[in-house]
């Protein structure tokens, strides 16, 4: 499935191609910004969140990430990570990590080190891996960036066909192909809602959330609204830019150095990410320990199970 695209898989089993052009579509811009000529495992994870029983957390999903690391009890040092050395001690590594924080620079030594920060060559993350031979290079590949704009202001329901406003009856609208400046319009509620909540009427001015693979401008933004007080922007790579490389990257760099996101670019989400690092946790664990049986066990996939 990491091979083959979305649209060729589902062809196969006798999905249609209008249902792909329609639907499949307009969840992979989306979820991923990309067409259906991304690769079919992804695809599928993308699909997946497309239905209609999804969760979030009170207060944003941010959240579950800061109450992990809460309830791990971890020393957490706020710093940036400027490099990581290789040094040996009894034949096994150790790994100087430099870093720079706001009471200076510093630096500490580990058994094991775990990147959890994409390294393809467009990355932000400028840090360098010293005393590797062969050295560790750069992942070959590009990410998908993707701004959100948050539009707080008056729907232009003329350009989606309803010049009244007051019949407009969505609150989410996806795109196929056309228009390409933007990939998906939501109006959105905030994280913590009451129970007086009422969501904003079509005629009304509501906060819009706009996905789209650039910045809008402002000619675009008029396109949309009729007219709008503000607009904040956040822009990021989201997602690797799938059929940017041939292959996955390495998950172990070197003896007890894990690579992360290399199971990003089989597919980008979540849940992807939390299968690597419950694998980080355990292979780290078995190497440590030497038990060794455990890794890559034979007909393991008959053992477990095979659904998320």
């Amino acid at each position: 499935m990491t091979q083959r695209s979305v649209a060729e898989s589902l062809l196969q089993v006798g999905v249609t191609q209008r249902f792909i052009d329609d639907v499949v579509s307009a969840v992979l811009r989306a979820s991923y910004g990309q067409s259906a000529t991304m690769p079919a495992f992804a695809g599928a994870m993308s699909l997946a969140g497309a239905q209609g029983n999804l969760w979030s957390v009170e207060g944003g999903n941010k959240l579950v990430c800061s109450g992990l690391l809460k309830l791990t009890k971890a020393n957490l040092i706020h710093a940036t990570v400027t490099s990581v050395a290789l040094h040996s001690t009894e034949g096994k590594a150790l790994y100087q990590v430099g870093y720079d924080s706001e009471m200076g620079s510093g630096s500490n030594f580990y058994d094991i080190v775990v990147i959890a920060t994409p390294l393809h060559l467009d990355n932000s993350s400028n840090f360098t891996f010293e005393g590797f031979n062969p050295p560790i290079s750069d992942v070959q590949g590009s990410f998908q960036p993707t701004v959100i704009s948050l539009v707080h202001g008056y729907l232009n329901s003329s350009y989606f066909g309803f010049p009244d406003p007051k019949l407009f009856p969505f609150a989410n609208i996806l795109t196929t192909d056309f228009p390409n400046f933007f990939c998906t319009l939501d109006n959105i509620c905030p994280v913590n809602i009451s129970a007086s909540f009422r969501r904003k009427q079509p005629q009304e001015a509501a906060v819009w959330r706009v996905q789209s693979p650039k910045p809008l401008f402002r000619t675009q933004l008029k396109t949309l609204f009729r007219s709008y007080y503000s607009v904040q922007t956040a822009e990021w790579q989201a997602h690797p830019l799938y059929g940017s490389r041939t292959g996955f990257p390495r998950f172990a760099l070197h003896d007890q150095l894990f690579y992360l996101s290399a199971l990003e670019w089989a597919a980008s989400s979540v849940e992807v990410m939390a299968v690597a690092a419950k694998n980080v946790a355990l292979l780290a664990y078995n190497r440590w320990y030497q038990d060794l049986d455990k890794i890559d066990q034979k007909d393991l996939m008959h053992k477990v199970k095979t659904e998320l």
